[in-house]
């Protein structure tokens, strides 16, 4: 069935890929490793202390950028992930190659002594543009917490002056829980003094050690997403693991902020310093129309390909099949990328061209990677937010 275009006034509040998202990707994660140091309760990888043997090596790293850039301009974005990626020693190696095909290269390291000045000036010179740092608490002793190792927040803040004084891009992610939500208006401002150009805001999904973690409801996670909303002229946001917050980008355009729950008045009460009567100083970001599959591919350190690192379902290996081929024709990602495909109320839903629901937590909730997202309050053709 196909949608009706998106009126003119609204198309503009999300972004559309200017190219076939099921041809090519926008954007490839990759964990080149799953050592890390730390101990997050949210990882979803569950990193371990020392490097899988079965690692894809130097050599089949290269392979794997030479197969990305093979790709037709505009080329994917890369990011390299982990684990912590400065558990690899050819790192560097590996960012001067995929650079020097012409890759835009990022990457998202944990704050370890890893992490040091000299490290970033010697990734900065092969080619990185960008770091994306986690702050997951607005003090020492939340964010801490959340990474379960005492002075990481320090370490922190510390790697921010370093990024950005190396003259690097730096976004700053944050995954939010039940038990941290309250600290989004202190973190925001953090976010904000950090200069920061982007804040990525994962809704947590119960894979991994997040599994046991508690997720914000429906209803409170519309909340957030309305309050994301007011501060994206304050910063640059993306939720990721909330594509409707691309519905919601939409209804704003249309129609004023709808009244809130109880979470919602806190945060815009926490925040009405920075909100009343603001002038932006930026036009506001739109979203991007990235899902799952739909312009979105993840590499794990073993060369498995997945919808995302969020999906546990493989649809492929780098190591048999070449990742284009994998990205085309793997039925997971091709059924992903239809819209129509989609069970539940994501499928009725008139949103489902550009939003899709998180498949990552409909699996999470139903082992059915194209069921309903659970998180998502709205009732399609009804128009409501439900159970607020």
């Amino acid at each position: 069935m196909a949608e009706p275009a998106l009126p003119r006034r609204t198309r503009s509040a999300v972004r559309r890929l200017r190219h076939d998202p099921g041809a090519q990707p926008f954007i490839v994660i990759w964990e080149v490793t799953r050592a890390c140091q730390l101990a997050c309760v949210h990882c979803r990888a569950d990193a371990i202390r020392h490097r899988d043997p079965l690692e894809l090596s130097t050599a089949e790293g290269k392979n794997q950028l030479a197969d990305l850039a093979a790709f037709p301009p505009p080329h994917p974005l890369v990011v390299l992930t982990g684990g912590d990626p400065l558990e690899r020693a050819d790192l560097t190696e590996l960012v001067a190659y995929g650079t020097g095909l012409g890759l835009s290269v990022a990457f998202s390291p944990s704050v370890t002594p890893r992490l040091t000045r000299d490290a970033l000036v010697e990734l900065r010179d092969a080619g990185i543009k960008a770091v994306s740092l986690s702050l997951d608490g607005a003090t020492a002793r939340s964010h801490d917490a959340f990474r379960q190792v005492p002075g990481v927040f320090d370490a922190t803040q510390d790697a921010i002056a370093t990024v950005r004084s190396l003259g690097l891009r730096l976004q700053l992610n944050t995954t939010v829980t039940a038990n941290n939500v309250a600290e989004l208006p202190a973190i925001l401002r953090r976010v904000l003094s950090a200069g920061a150009g982007l804040w990525s805001v994962f809704f947590l999904v119960p894979t991994g050690r997040g599994s046991r973690l508690r997720p914000l409801s429906a209803v409170e996670e519309e909340d957030v997403l309305h309050w994301l909303y007011d501060v994206s002229e304050l910063v640059a946001v993306k939720a990721t693991e909330a594509p409707h917050y691309r519905r919601i980008a939409i209804q704003r355009t249309q129609q004023p902020r709808p009244p809130c729950g109880e979470l919602g008045a806190r945060l815009r009460d926490a925040t009405s310093d920075l909100l009343a009567g603001q002038v932006s100083t930026r036009p506001r970001r739109p979203p991007i129309d990235v899902n799952s599959g739909r312009g979105f591919a993840f590499i794990d350190h073993r060369g498995e390909v997945y919808p995302s690192g969020f999906l546990p379902v493989t649809v492929g290996s780098v190591r048999t099949a070449p990742f284009a081929d994998i990205y085309r024709d793997a039925p997971l990602l091709r059924a992903l990328r239809d819209p129509d495909a989609l069970g539940g109320k994501c499928g009725r839903c008139e949103f489902r061209d550009v939003c899709g629901g998180s498949r990552s937590r409909a699996y999470a909730a139903t082992g059915d990677p194209l069921a309903e997202d659970p998180s998502c309050p709205y009732q399609a053709a009804v128009g409501v937010i439900t159970s607020r």
